[in-house]
């Protein structure tokens, strides 16, 4: 069985391009017992080393509520992410492993 593509989006900080992703719905964890905020995946657009800028959890949705669509995301806050991300030291045209950064709600 083939595996869905997960779609990517194209966004410009600072004159650099860079793609963003959903990577994690806001959620409950079994492992923190707590609900869990969203979380993207950034990259250069010319780079491989990703980050993965987690948001803190925002009020739960009521039970049987729609899934959060990328469509939803407001590009202030995905800007405001990596900007985030290169200020605590993500270096995204570099080699390595994937970096986590903890922001707040408005992805500072």
């Amino acid at each position: 069985m083939a595996r869905k593509q997960i779609p990517e989006f194209e966004i410009e900080v600072g004159g650099e391009p860079y793609l963003w992703r959903l990577q994690r719905q806001p959620q409950w964890s079994s492992d923190t017992n707590s609900y869990r905020g969203m979380a993207l995946a950034l990259r250069h657009g010319e780079g491989q080393r990703e980050a993965v800028v987690e948001f803190p959890a925002g009020q739960q949705p009521r039970y049987g509520a729609p899934m959060l669509r990328p469509a939803q995301i407001a590009p202030e806050l995905v800007a405001n992410a990596i900007a985030s991300a290169i200020a605590a030291g993500w270096e995204p045209l570099s080699r390595g492993k994937t970096v986590t950064i903890v922001v707040d709600a408005l992805g500072g």
